[in-house]
């Protein structure tokens, strides 16, 4: 019984591995904002390891780095689907598109106030 369980723990595992890789794929070709962010990662990331003073802290810029990457690659699903039900302007579309960027926003405002306010108490500004 529990080699059944993990054989379909193991299959779904790689099932939903295979789908996430073509989803990331597929937004990195297609999206250029997803495409700005992961740049960005490349520059952020290490950065991020020189501006924290604790693994806390580390794990904190990470993760509001990856927050924005979430609620962007979200934002695409909810623009996709959007455009897929009717490429003509409707109010309710236009307002789903404007919510989801509005939670990007959000999301890079929480990255920046959480970047900000560690650089500058590391840094002694704060």
């Amino acid at each position: 019984m529990l080699k059944k369980i993990v054989a379909i723990f193991y299959r779904r595992f790689i099932v939903a591995g295979v789908n996430s890789s073509k989803g990331l794929k597929d937004a990195f070709l297609k999206e250029e904002a997803f495409r700005v962010q992961v740049l960005l990662g490349l520059l952020l990331i290490p950065l991020a390891c020189f501006v924290a003073n604790s693994y806390l802290q580390l794990l904190l810029l990470l993760l509001v780095y990856f927050l924005v990457m979430i609620v962007e690659l979200l934002n695409t699903c909810i623009e996709i689907v959007v455009d897929r039900i009717s490429p003509e302007f409707h109010e309710l579309s236009g307002r789903a598109k404007d919510i989801g960027s509005a939670a990007v926003a959000l999301s890079m405002f929480v990255f920046v106030l959480v970047w900000g306010a560690l650089i500058g108490v590391n840094l002694g500004f704060i």
